[in-house]
């Protein structure tokens, strides 16, 4: 009964996505982001090849989209590690480990990804589990009309739910504020961190506000360039804005520009816009010595987050001898998420 029922899912799958890919040789036009057309790296987890095959080759039509693809969910963990994509089609019916496991690990490893889920599974419990660790939800039976603006809603940092899906009470999709830390092994580690989670905000129409030293704010000017991205028509529209990490911002200049950056994003044309903050000034007070001060400057950073609704990575040398002292337990449970590289 189970292996007839799989066929017959299957089979529906297929019909599906034969109209996916009618609509989108009908729609092959590229997203634009304040005029320009950036790229994407996506990521397909599906354990039925048809359906990869199927999504990754109407994902190619789009010229913004560089796509790869896996079959489980470990082998998706170790994908996303290594390939780090701005977004994650993910179903839940995985084997060796299931999509609401794969979301959990990922958002730990790679915090800076999106992950949209694609599942036939519409259980009320099931969505909103998924909707509590993803950017979306695109129920399968609606996937010919879904699949594309889904994934347009998601990657311009809005959140998406399958019309054909009812929740009790409605779907909150507000997405939840991150505050994360990254312990850096050493400055390329940082530069690294830092070029991918400002690049990644950036090309989803963004605002990013970018907290560190003189030295490092130039730099990560070098690499967003030669990534080719148009950093200097972001400075002129005032979506991205620095601050020096060695000097102690008010807490009232700080609002202030944080809404600034988002008011640009609006007249940018991003109404819902999502401010992004790097920061590694806490970091630097803490490797200082100056562990009290670390310590308030992440609680007004993480009530920040939670009442304007702000996604904020801060990094952190390696804590070598230093990672069992209690005080830098007490910044990790400030944060969401905790990770190294």
């Amino acid at each position: 009964m189970w292996f007839a029922w799989l066929a017959l899912a299957r089979s529906f799958t297929l019909r599906l996505l034969q109209k996916v890919v009618r609509t989108a040789a009908d729609d092959d036009i590229p997203m634009e982001i304040n005029g320009v057309v950036p790229s994407f790296n996506i990521l397909v987890v599906d354990d039925f090849p048809d359906f990869r095959r199927f999504v990754c080759s109407v994902l190619k039509q789009r010229a913004e989209f560089s796509v790869s693809e896996a079959s489980d969910g470990l082998q998706a963990v170790e994908k996303a590690k290594e390939l780090k994509p701005d977004l994650i089609l993910l179903d839940l019916a995985l084997p060796a480990l299931n999509g609401i496991e794969v979301a959990r690990r990922v958002r730990n490893l790679v915090p800076a990804a999106r992950i949209l889920f694609v599942s036939l599974e519409s259980s009320q419990e099931t969505v909103r589990e998924a909707l509590r660790l993803g950017a979306g939800y695109v129920h399968k039976v609606s996937l010919s009309s879904d699949l594309l603006p889904a994934i347009e809603a998601v990657l311009g940092g809005k959140r998406f739910l399958s019309s054909s899906l009812e929740l009790s009470g409605g779907a909150d999709l507000e997405a939840p504020s991150t505050h994360e830390i990254v312990f850096c092994a050493d400055e390329a580690a940082l530069l690294g961190g830092l070029t991918h989670f400002i690049a990644t905000a950036l090309n989803a129409g963004s605002p990013a506000l970018v907290l560190a030293t003189e030295s490092h704010q130039q730099r990560l000017l070098q690499r967003l360039r030669f990534r080719g991205m148009d950093i200097n028509a972001a400075i002129e529209r005032g979506t991205y804005f620095t601050v020096d990490a060695d000097r102690e911002p008010s807490p009232e200049g700080f609002i202030e520009t944080i809404q600034g950056l988002r008011e640009a994003a609006s007249q940018a044309g991003n109404e819902r816009a999502r401010v992004a903050i790097f920061g590694e000034r806490a970091g630097r007070l803490w490797a200082a010595g100056k562990t009290e001060e670390a310590i308030r400057f992440e609680q007004f950073g993480h009530e920040l987050a939670k009442s304007q609704g702000l996604d904020i990575l801060c990094a952190y040398p390696s804590p070598g001898g230093r990672k069992e002292e209690p005080a830098l337990k007490s910044i990790c449970a400030i944060h969401s998420a905790v990770r190294s590289r």
